[in-house]
């Protein structure tokens, strides 16, 4: 006879052996509803965290792409930094130079909302964590779509609010370049984010109609209540008694980003709010004076040496199958300009206005014989290393009566870290394109808008590949 299994004792196979079964409900942990008992959890709160991250992402997006669109990367791979992105720089256009502060708001705005919004993130996540555990991980298709689609969302905002505070702070630890990795990234997160709207966003307004806005902003925690049950498996079964309101809730998420805003948005507003930026950035001030404001990079550190900017030192002009060789006196001797312009730079930092003094790009043009209309210039630097050690300039840059090859700065001559000899300076620019150190300036370089058209003015059939005109490679940069 054969014996009869016991009861609760899985089936045996042929072989003997027993076959695995799957549980009957949830592993003890994260994965029980009862483990979340927070009374303040459902899709109201949710969706008030949701609403204010739907606003401020769609800004962070949109001035993310101005940024990039301000380094003219379409305009020579020197200025590129994803040249593989494809389609995803469809919408590039001329980087224009007015308003003279527009970098500087765009960045400004970029990077202060990023930091101002990470409590809420933090927040949002908190508040919908019971779905990142629910159970069975696999229920069907669909299910499993929706959770890989959680795992871009989320992961992507991770990536992109991480790399973007350890570059303000100028903490590269991660693997390759922070534009190539924070672009594709940021595309991956705002596909997610778009299909998870398009999916929730019925929810969230009805949610959100749910209950009365000032009501529950005048409710105490004594008197808060768990919402209703129903199927978004936030609510807890179980609720356990307040500790805090909602409003206490949103007070608290509130204060975190103001304090965030407190400390960050100074470097780059100005004034007296400059001394809490307690985020920026230190380190990097060069003292009182003329040339006591922000830098990136000192001379030493991208390997400037004395003889680069020694009395040896000669700046080369080419464009139109011309080529001029100027000292820095020369330069002196020349029409002297001036402009007020900030730095502005990718970290979201910028200085308040200051004065340079120099010689007129479209000027320097004129001496090789592109009066007029000059083209675009491709800046070349005395600094060895770094991506960022030349850069192309459209036409109408150089065209600006405010680009300058500046060579002094708030009526002094510019310090060793501020690029002396001699520096360029263009408005609406990111601070990596303000090449310091200039040695040299090719007027009508390939690649440059008007390159061909002003090569034929001068007599020439098309531009002139100029010898040492590769653009470099290697990380880095300096502003």
């Amino acid at each position: 006879m054969e014996s009869s299994s016991h009861g609760g004792e899985p089936p045996r196979t042929g072989s003997g052996r027993r076959r695995p079964s799957l549980p009957s409900g949830p592993p003890p942990g994260p994965t029980r509803p009862g483990f979340w008992r927070s009374p303040l959890r459902g899709p109201w709160l949710t969706s008030v965290f949701g609403l204010i991250l739907l606003v401020g992402i769609t800004v962070l997006f949109v001035t993310g792409l101005l940024s990039y669109a301000s380094y003219n990367p379409d305009l020579a791979p020197g200025n590129d930094q994803t040249p593989q992105k494809g389609w995803l720089g469809f919408y590039l256009f001329s980087w224009p130079t007015h308003p003279y502060w527009l970098y500087r708001l765009t960045q400004g705005v970029h990077v202060t909302l990023g930091v101002v919004l990470i409590p809420v993130l933090l927040a949002k996540l908190w508040s919908v964590i019971p779905k990142l555990f629910s159970w069975p991980p696999v229920r069907s298709v669909s299910q499993v779509l929706e959770r890989i689609s959680l795992l871009l969302l989320v992961g992507g905002a991770l990536f992109e609010f991480v790399t973007g505070v350890l570059n303000i702070q100028l903490h590269y630890i991660f693997p390759g370049s922070f534009y190539t990795l924070h672009f594709y990234g940021a595309w991956v997160f705002i596909g997610a984010f778009a299909v998870h709207i398009a999916f929730r966003l019925t929810t969230m307004a009805r949610a959100l109609g749910s209950r009365g806005w000032r009501a529950e902003l005048r409710t105490p925690a004594a008197r808060t209540q768990s919402e209703p049950p129903d199927d978004t498996g936030l609510v807890s079964p179980d609720p356990a008694p307040p500790t805090m309101s909602r409003r206490g809730a949103l007070g608290t998420v509130g204060a975190g980003s103001l304090a965030l805003l407190l400390v960050t948005a100074g470097q780059s507003i100005g004034g007296p709010l400059r001394r809490t930026a307690l985020l920026a950035p230190h380190g990097q001030e060069p003292g009182s004076g003329p040339n006591g404001f922000q830098i990136n990079k000192t001379a030493a550190a991208v390997g400037i040496r004395a003889a680069d900017i020694g009395p040896g030192w000669r700046l080369v002009v080419r464009g139109g199958g011309r080529e001029r060789v100027l000292t820095r006196a020369q330069l002196l001797a020349l029409p002297q300009h001036s402009a007020a312009l900030p730095i502005a730079c990718v970290e979201g930092w910028s200085t308040e206005d200051q004065h340079w003094s120099g010689v007129r790009l479209s000027e320097l043009a004129a001496l090789v014989g592109l009066r007029g209309s000059p083209p675009g210039v491709f800046v070349e630097s005395a600094q060895r290393a770094g991506a960022f050690r030349s850069a192309h300039l459209r036409d109408n840059q150089v065209r600006d009566p405010r680009s300058l090859l500046a060579l002094r700065v708030n009526g002094a001559v510019l310090s060793r870290d501020h690029g002396y000899p001699a520096r360029v300076i263009v408005p609406a620019n990111p601070g990596v394109h303000n090449t310091k150190w200039v040695t040299r300036l090719t007027f009508g370089a390939p690649g440059a808008p008007g390159a061909t058209a002003a090569a034929e003015a001068a007599g020439m059939p098309g531009a002139v590949r100029w010898p040492g005109a590769a653009a470099p490679d290697a990380p880095g940069a300096a502003s």
